[in-house]
């Protein structure tokens, strides 16, 4: 394509639509219908430019003018309490069932890493005095060790929103690092599952993993599942990186961007009641059989929120994606 001829060909289109943007709200109404003609053309010109001839100086002027027009055209939308049920209840369950097929595999791998390296450590004295020195091993694990006052060290509501802010913090890591391969989201695993496998090998040894059990599974449960999906969707992210499928790799991005961007925000929710459970029921004085029970419904919940709200609203068309008129108009691709 010959740059020169084309922008001769259409500068008088681009004026046009510049000029009639800067008219604002004093538009009539043939006016207006052409601004959407022009915007629709001046689209397509600026993706013809792109897969072709790129220009930096004429791409960067014809991507500010379909931005303005875009703005225009389709106005800007305020959020309103009907979009945080929509989100609640149809949205984000949908994005965390959509995306099963990687965190459940995700949580029984990791659930398995943990579980040998803890027996490792529980049964191999020299890493166990790798770990600390043998004093420092018998003050973390006995009654009323570290183990156990780790949990009840500091006030109940200041330790839980300790604890909500670390864990949203590793999910959110989760979810952005994906974009890198998957390698960041693997390590960020891997150190989680290191520490849960240190407690149980620990703890073990020392007769007493019933005990570190019946503290961690209060919160844990729930915890680590919003920490599974957070690594699911991170790993699902860095695999649209490898294979972004039919799409462009751009498109691909974007889609999953966004469903991973509203997944951060209700793994936060999630997280928080994690966090209220670990700051007010794991350090109670409730029976052990008690503290589980809540930790158990609470995961059974969770679940039951994304495997009956999230596939009724996958059935319903849902993809946890925003809406055709939420989200920015793509270019359309060259033939």
């Amino acid at each position: 394509m010959d740059l020169d001829v084309f922008v001769t060909a259409h500068r008088t289109e681009w004026d046009r639509l510049d000029h009639l943007l800067r008219r604002g709200r004093s538009l009539t109404g043939a006016e207006a219908d052409e601004l959407v003609v022009l915007y629709q053309r001046t689209a397509t010109h600026l993706s013809l430019i792109q897969s072709t001839t790129p220009d930096p100086l004429l791409t960067a002027r014809l991507t500010q003018l379909v931005a303005r027009a875009r703005a225009t055209v389709t106005g800007t939308r305020k959020a309103s309490w009907r979009d945080v049920a929509r989100f609640l209840t149809a949205g984000f369950p949908a994005a965390v069932y959509r995306s099963r097929h990687w965190w459940v595999p995700t949580a029984v791998l990791s659930t398995v890493v943990a579980a040998l390296l803890g027996w490792w450590i529980g049964t191999h004295p020299e890493v166990q005095a790798a770990i600390a020195a043998p004093e420092d091993l018998r003050a973390m694990t006995r009654p009323g060790g570290e183990y156990e006052t780790y949990y009840s060290s500091h006030p109940a509501a200041s330790f839980a929103a300790q604890v909500w802010t670390n864990n949203a913090q590793a999910a959110a890591m989760c979810l952005v690092l994906g974009a890198f391969l998957c390698l960041p989201v693997i390590w960020i695993l891997f150190l989680n599952m290191l520490n849960l496998g240190v407690g149980i090998g620990l703890m073990s040894s020392a007769g007493r993993l019933d005990v570190f059990l019946g503290l961690v599974l209060p919160h844990g449960l729930l915890e680590l599942t919003a920490v599974f999906v957070a690594a699911g969707t991170g790993l699902r992210l860095g695999w649209t990186v490898i294979d972004p499928g039919p799409l462009s790799r751009r498109t691909a991005l974007a889609q999953q961007g966004r469903a991973a961007l509203g997944m951060a925000i209700g793994l936060a929710l999630v997280l928080f009641v994690s966090g209220v459970i670990e700051g007010f029921v794991t350090p109670s004085g409730l029976p052990t059989w008690a503290r589980i029970t809540i930790g158990i419904a609470a995961e059974l919940a969770f679940l039951a929120y994304v495997y009956i709200l999230g596939r009724r609203a996958v059935r319903a068309g849902d993809t946890g994606d925003l809406t055709a008129v939420e989200r920015s108009a793509e270019l359309p691709s060259a033939a």
